[in-house]
């Protein structure tokens, strides 16, 4: 499915911000399950400073800087992407036999590896391991697995844009049993991890649909947070979205890719101001191709 994308985000600040400086991962990634045919990333004002390089994982990073006080900064998106149907088999090692197929990993920035352990943002904790334990059937292949605790999740936890910030760990949600697509992504990052199978935190888009008969509205599509996992050498990476029970398919466009939110965050900076600030955000996946019947 190839797809136009558009994303708008704009910040207003009381007064003029000196000295701002921003890491932007908005750029849609080359991946084996997506082609990207086009992208432009324009910065308004204009920036003293911009730099665009990739960061250790392979994402687009840009980086720009102001010397001058601004009172607003647009970030604007337009990128084509072609996303490719993530194939259904499982080819996956058995749960109990991946340890012997990580030790013929690599250290390359895609090695499983470097999704292993724990990262700043996603601590060990006991009660997650706990539960992603009980929610495993017998002896299931590691695919099994993740779709099996990607399940479980989903179904405990209830999505609740109000429970909590970007701050917010994966325990403190977990103990909510309520977040939004970074939370769930995030705690289900921790249980896998806890059981051996290396997992990475997923940032892009994801195509919405309106209600049967009405329009598709512009700007109302999201930027949204999955999970990559990693099943074996035979499997390979797969890709799983807790926040709504199902493979991440065509209708994701993958942004960046890393241990936890810090590593993809879209927008992240500092800037010196005497007030606040306000921001709003607009995405647009617009379809380029007329989906197959049945």
């Amino acid at each position: 499915m190839r797809y136009d994308i558009q994303l708008t985000i704009d910040y207003h600040y009381d007064a003029p911000s000196d000295h701002a400086r921003n890491i932007l991962r908005l750029l849609p990634l080359e991946t084996p399950q997506q082609t990207v045919t086009a992208r432009l990333l324009t910065v308004d004002p204009p920036p003293d400073e911009r730099r665009d390089q990739q960061d250790f994982f392979g994402n687009a990073m840009t980086t720009v800087a102001w010397h001058q006080p601004v009172e607003k900064i647009s970030f604007r998106l337009r990128a084509r992407a072609e996303r490719h149907p993530q194939p259904v088999s499982d080819l996956s090692a058995p749960l109990a036999d991946l340890a012997a197929d990580l030790e013929q990993a690599g250290l390359e920035p895609a090695s499983p590896l470097h999704f292993l352990g724990a990262s700043p943002r996603i601590p060990p904790e006991a009660e997650i391991t706990a539960f992603v334990r009980a929610a495993l059937p017998p002896a299931p292949s590691t695919r099994a697995a993740v779709e099996a605790i990607g399940r479980a999740l989903h179904e405990v936890m209830t999505y609740d844009a109000e429970a909590t910030d970007v701050g917010t760990t994966p325990q403190a949600a977990f103990a909510l049993r309520r977040g939004v697509c970074q939370d769930f992504a995030q705690i289900m990052i921790a249980g896998l991890r806890a059981l051996g199978i290396p997992a990475g935190y997923v940032s892009g888009f994801l195509r919405t649909y309106p209600p049967p008969g009405q329009p598709r509205l512009e700007g109302v599509d999201a930027m949204h947070a999955w999970v990559a996992a990693w099943c074996g050498a035979a499997q390979g990476w797969v890709e799983y979205d807790p926040t709504n029970a199902q493979w991440a398919g065509e209708d994701y466009i993958t942004v960046a890719m890393g241990r936890d939110y810090a590593d993809v965050a879209p927008v992240r900076g500092a800037l010196r101001s005497a007030g606040g600030q306000d921001s709003t955000q607009a995405v647009d996946v617009i379809p380029l191709d007329t989906p197959t019947p049945g």
